[in-house]
């Protein structure tokens, strides 16, 4: 089953807006920097905003914001609010109850997706979007691509 990519999508939305200090980014220049439709970056600014972590700024020279400081927003903020599923999924169905291994995989198989996921939620939980920004500034003057 493919992996969604809403995460790396709204991790690209927020850096954006948070490389743009405080000036609105429309949906469409959005879309058009992270290669995606402007359906997309839309569906994904209004679970952001429902979160609080966006807002949107209407009329001419209007777009999506940062409604957080950069540095209070990690990117397990951000995996927690736009992904549905678990990091690991088991079975869709239960396994045979009456086979040993389809008896005892899951139970086999807990602690070590647990360990894991306890660790990339560490890995996330200590990550801003600010961090984020700022690795893409030391990357090299960010030229905004909708700025011609």
């Amino acid at each position: 089953m493919p992996t969604s990519t809403r995460f790396a999508v709204s991790v690209h939305i927020l850096a954006a807006l948070a490389v743009n200090e405080g000036t609105p980014v429309r949906s469409e220049d959005l879309a058009r920097s992270a290669s995606t439709n402007s359906a997309v970056i839309r569906s994904i600014l209004c679970r952001l905003a429902k979160a609080n972590l966006t807002t949107s700024q209407l009329g001419a020279g209007g777009g999506a914001l940062l409604a957080r400081n950069a540095d209070s927003i990690t990117l397990l903020d951000v995996y927690r609010i736009v992904e549905d599923d678990e990091i690991f999924a088991l079975h869709r169905c239960a396994p045979d109850e009456n086979c040993v291994v389809g008896k005892n995989i899951q139970a086999a198989m807990l602690p070590t997706l647990d360990r894991a996921r306890q660790a990339l939620e560490a890995e996330l939980n200590a990550v801003t979007i600010a961090n984020i920004a700022d690795t893409i500034a030391e990357k090299g003057r960010f030229t905004i691509p909708w700025e011609g």
